[in-house]
């Protein structure tokens, strides 16, 4: 499948056009940057703007084959002048948000531009100063229209980041399909709900499983983390950076796939084990072993009289206990069916 490139990619590109116009009155493009691992991609221009005292340019954002909200995205770099021996300073403009919540890799106040993409324009700045006899004391502002709205398909909101988008990559590649940006939106949730100082947060495998468990023990939106099929990634995560309560929260057939082990819950990375599922319920094990799906085993399981759904909890706790080893974390899991009923609790 084809690479894309990250916002902070085609962010640096953008400065690295914008600043080279404020010295020389000419923007290259293409323009080539410099990423990590010794990449040198080139970007064409969508746009280009020079005025008194400024200087604009704007490059399209290509997610390759990633299904990314931000694939076509303008992204607008303009550079001022800044204070003799200030260097380069951030600022969010439109569509770019600003950090309110303490956890983030940023200061509270700061443009939600991350620290590698941010070194990365850095260091482009620098390299136009020094062939152009620049300064390098420049301000860069980053926009990029309708990022307000495009944010809203993000977890920005819940992390606290408002007004927009963040200005995200560490490699500047886009690995189609990675999973690399979800964990790492997981661990920034963990993060943010320790630094504000809650005690009991919770991982949910999808958005009727969290609001089950958000409305059962009242918890605020910046104490849910978006766990997916990530469950591995909470736990382990957790497991290094504790906090003393931890719900997880989930549909029947997933969570019988964390009892049986698998820290992964996705379709294409597990299935359901029908066998631990009988050997839990031995008295209609050969009808559940026959089940189409685990929830007409749970199905079975329920009209004779049997906890399937508790058994499977009980089960899928000891697996996320085993995970988060000596770590300080109570654990409670809760399992509901396709309705939102909780079928199940440990």
């Amino acid at each position: 499948m084809r690479y894309g490139w990250t916002t902070g990619a085609c962010a640096t590109a953008a400065t690295t056009a914008a600043y080279t116009a404020l010295l020389t009155g000419e923007f290259p493009d293409p323009v080539e940057v410099r990423l990590p691992k010794d990449k040198r991609p080139t970007f064409a221009l969508a746009t280009e703007r020079l005025g008194d005292g400024f200087a604009t340019a704007g490059v399209i954002k290509d997610a390759g084959d990633d299904p990314d909200v931000t694939h076509g995205a303008l992204i607008l770099s303009t550079v001022s002048p800044g204070e003799p021996g200030s260097g380069v300073t951030f600022r969010a403009g439109e569509g770019v948000g600003t950090v309110t919540r303490p956890g983030l890799p940023l200061a509270v106040g700061e443009p939600a531009i991350n620290p590698v993409p941010r070194r990365l324009m850095t260091e482009a700045v620098q390299r136009v100063a020094a062939e152009h006899d620049g300064s390098g004391d420049v301000v860069v502002e980053i926009s990029i229209p309708d990022g307000e709205e495009i944010a809203r398909q993000t977890w920005n909101p819940r992390l606290g980041i408002v007004g927009g988008l963040s200005v995200l990559g560490t490699t500047g590649v886009v690995v189609p399909y990675s999973c690399s940006a979800w964990i790492d939106s997981i661990r920034r949730g963990v993060d943010v709900a320790r630094a504000i100082g809650h005690e009991h947060v919770a991982g949910a495998t999808g958005s009727t499983s969290e609001r089950v468990v958000a409305e059962l023990y009242g918890l605020p939106e910046s104490a849910l983390l978006d766990m997916g099929d990530f469950a591995g990634a909470v736990l382990k995560y957790l497991r290094r950076h504790p906090v003393p309560r931890l719900t997880l929260g989930g549909g029947f057939a997933k969570f019988s796939k964390l009892a049986a082990g698998h820290l992964d819950l996705h379709s294409k990375r597990s299935q359901v084990d029908l066998r631990l599922l009988a050997s839990l319920a031995p008295e209609v094990g050969e009808e559940i072993l026959a089940a189409n799906t685990a929830l007409h085993a749970l199905e079975l399981a329920r009209a004779a009289g049997l906890p399937l759904g508790d058994l499977v909890a009980a089960r899928a706790r000891e697996v996320a206990v085993e995970v988060l080893g000596p770590a300080p974390v109570a654990v409670d899991v809760v399992v509901i069916d396709r309705a939102g009923t909780i079928v199940g609790r440990a």
